[in-house]
């Protein structure tokens, strides 16, 4: 017959998808490539299977499985496309590119939006020529990290030790722009990477893993996805009422505006404009606030 009589339902997370198929790594740590079937595509259609989805699937009598629920989500990424996500190491080069202040902000907006926990990570600092180009850096991991942010500022090496209690446990996805080194940084953190991932492609049949697709791995306690570079990040699941939101100095000094609602741009009595006067919140951050909600403000209404 075209079909295999499905035998037995387990729960699983998708680890990689390519074409239709679906590496599923069960729950006993068996990896199982399934398909979704029309009827269940056609009934959530809005909602197609996601590397990092927790699922149920269907054993059929060959092996193979067949998708048959996808778990509720905690939070879908469009750049990567990929859900569940609880952590984000967000990668950016401080020389050769330098240090993109927008684009990091930009994403740091998006994942706050997303409750996904991010992890910065500066790279290529043995490039800086002089002190007075590391004392910058230095103090921009400094602001950063007093706004909550979690910096890492250690070698490779060293930094793997500080990453596992972050992600212990977690799904980890790792963002940056084209060229900040992502590769050679993850082959320092992750030696294992090669060889966990050389052994899932032996035993589904494909070639090794690159970033030219998703897939996810184990490492440091936790579990990895790898994803392609880019160099912008789309904002328009926000608006203007919630970006406000997704600053968190400036979330937690609302409360001390003179006006209920304020949103820090005109406003008398505003205290965030106090604390950028008194460079309590970095002038850039606020810089970038006003771009954000200005590009928010003038986007045309999804109906």
């Amino acid at each position: 017959m075209w079909y295999q009589i499905m035998t037995d339902t387990v729960h699983g997370m998708i680890v990689q998808a390519i074409s239709g198929f679906y590496d599923v790594e069960t729950d006993d740590q068996r990896v199982i490539r399934t398909r979704a079937r029309g009827q269940f595509r056609l009934k959530q259609k809005a909602q197609d299977p996601l590397v990092g989805d927790r699922v149920d699937i269907a054993l059929n009598e060959d092996g193979s499985g067949t998708l048959v629920q996808i778990d509720e989500r905690k939070n879908r990424l469009d750049r990567p496309p990929v859900a569940n996500i609880d952590v984000a190491l967000v990668t950016v080069s401080v020389r050769e590119p330098s240090i993109p202040l927008r684009l990091l902000d930009r994403l740091l907006v998006y994942l706050e939006s997303l409750n996904v926990q991010p992890v910065i990570y500066p790279t290529k600092k043995d490039l800086l020529e002089n002190d007075a180009e590391r004392e910058v850096i230095s103090q921009l991991e400094a602001h950063y990290q007093s706004i909550g942010y979690t910096v890492i500022t250690t070698p490779a090496i060293e930094a793997s030790e500080a990453l596992k209690a972050a992600i212990k446990d977690q799904t980890i996805v790792v963002m940056g722009q084209s060229g900040v080194g992502k590769t050679t940084l993850l082959n320092k953190l992750l030696p294992d990477m090669t060889l966990e991932t050389g052994v899932v492609s032996k035993a589904l049949g494909r070639g090794r893993h690159t970033t030219r697709h998703i897939a996810l791995y184990h490492s440091l306690g936790g579990r990895w996805i790898d994803t392609p570079g880019f160099s912008s990040l789309d904002l328009k699941a926000l608006d203007t009422q919630t970006l406000r939101e997704c600053f968190p100095e400036m979330r937690e000094r609302q409360s001390q505006c003179k006006f209920r609602g304020c949103v820090h741009l005109n406003e008398p009595g505003c205290a965030v404009k106090q604390a950028v006067e008194s460079g309590e919140i970095l002038a850039s951050r606020y810089q970038h606030y006003q771009e954000f909600y200005q590009e928010l403000a003038n986007q045309k209404p999804n109906y």
